[in-house]
């Protein structure tokens, strides 16, 4: 549980972190006096790295999920293998039972 509060951690500073620079570049954008030719060039650049990161974290954000379904599936196997183990137990100690209450 640790390390899951501390990637909840990670990403809300990754995102806070985004935030802030997205509020800056917006600022920037609006007090810079530039042609509009050239803030067309920019917005293009920013647009075209930011498309990148969101790619980026989308297929990080897919291979921890990933991760997630797998360990998940590991886990239910290993607790059906025990399950089915514990009714086996179960039905051979009732059969005992009924042996020995019934002969």
């Amino acid at each position: 549980m640790e390390n899951q509060s501390a990637k909840g951690s990670a990403q809300a500073v990754a995102l806070a972190f985004l935030g802030g620079a997205i509020a800056g570049v917006i600022a920037g954008i609006l007090l810079a006096p530039k042609s509009g030719e050239e803030m067309r060039r920019e917005l293009k650049g920013y647009a075209r790295k930011t498309e990148e990161g969101v790619i980026e974290k989308a297929k990080e954000a897919r291979a921890a999920l990933d991760e997630t379904i797998e360990r998940g599936k590991q886990y239910m196997t290993e607790k059906r293998a025990d399950i089915e183990a514990a009714v086996k137990a179960g039905r051979e100690a009732m059969k005992e039972k009924m042996d020995k209450c019934c002969t």
